[in-house]
């Protein structure tokens, strides 16, 4: 039987984050629209605040966003999207030096503008590249970390019929990640997180199909990103709303780390690093 050797730690910019455990990754969106509105911040005092309970509940990747993604959010310029980060990402590194920062955009311009002035960070594209041709070639010359989300199409069209349609949607998105990976690895990015894209081009079906598949990840031996807080694959389901699905977040959460997750992109900090720890616990006990 093969052992699969999973990558257990990311080097960003020569500070090095540890994914023997998993780890938590607070949401810090500064967007007007994001689909979950209490996720929505802006002004320094917000920002600082974000980041302070992020870090202070157990958060070690702190994911910066100035772009929804939601499929009928307004789309903006990466000009106004640089503009809207840009401050965040400059509050964050002064107040929380040690923290590890993402930024969650699929424009090599913006991450070019952001490197240039602040240095390494992780790089969170869901697109994977297949927007901006030019981000996996500038991720493998800056030598940024560099998480590869699977989605069909783009935030407009990814739930459209077509871009929703598997046979085999475990299979087929891990072969995805396998090309991925080495087009990523050509490129000279050497430290890579996949990420199977919860709610992006899936139906609610493929979305539950997927977590009880994530297991199948460990082929690729790359660390996993699981991000289903608070997401439509819950609301859906349980008929609530976003600001109701705490618990099912949780449910969710503690699924993914049961089947192979290293990493949570989560709104709720405290919520995750609790079930992570709740987790280690009963793993200390696991035949």
């Amino acid at each position: 039987m093969k052992i699969f050797r999973k990558k257990r730690t990311i080097n960003c910019g020569g500070k090095l984050l540890d994914l023997s455990a998993p780890a938590i990754m607070g949401i810090l969106n500064v967007t007007p629209d994001s689909f979950y509105a209490n996720s929505r911040i802006s002004g320094e005092r917000e920002i600082i605040a974000r980041a302070e309970t992020i870090v202070s509940e157990g958060g070690v990747i702190i994911d910066i966003g100035g772009y929804s993604s939601r499929p009928d959010a307004a789309d903006i310029d990466e000009n106004e999207e640089y503009s809207r980060i840009r401050p965040a990402m400059a509050l964050v590194r002064k107040y929380f030096p040690d923290a590890f920062i993402s930024v969650d955009t699929f424009r090599s311009s913006v991450v070019k503008w952001l490197c240039e002035e602040f240095g390494s960070f992780i790089i969170n594209d869901i697109s994977a590249g297949n927007i901006d041709r030019q981000m996996i070639p500038y991720a493998g010359t800056a030598g940024l970390p560099y998480i590869a989300m699977h989605m069909r199409g783009t935030p407009k069209t990814m739930q459209n019929a077509e871009n929703c349609a598997y046979s085999d949607i475990v299979t087929e998105i891990v072969s995805y990640f396998v090309r991925k990976k080495e087009e990523l690895i050509n490129a000279g990015v050497m430290d890579i997180i996949i990420d199977p894209g919860f709610g992006f081009s899936k139906t609610l079906e493929g979305n539950y199909e997927l977590l009880a598949g994530l297991d199948s990840f460990k082929i690729l031996e790359l660390p996993v990103l699981a991000g289903v807080s608070r997401k439509s694959m819950f609301c859906k389901l349980l008929n609530i709303t976003p600001e109701e699905s705490l618990s099912a977040t949780i449910a969710g959460n503690v699924l993914a780390l049961r089947n192979g997750a290293d990493i949570l992109r989560v709104h709720d900090v405290k919520a995750a690093s609790d079930a992570v720890k709740v987790f280690a616990e009963v793993n200390k006990y696991s035949v």
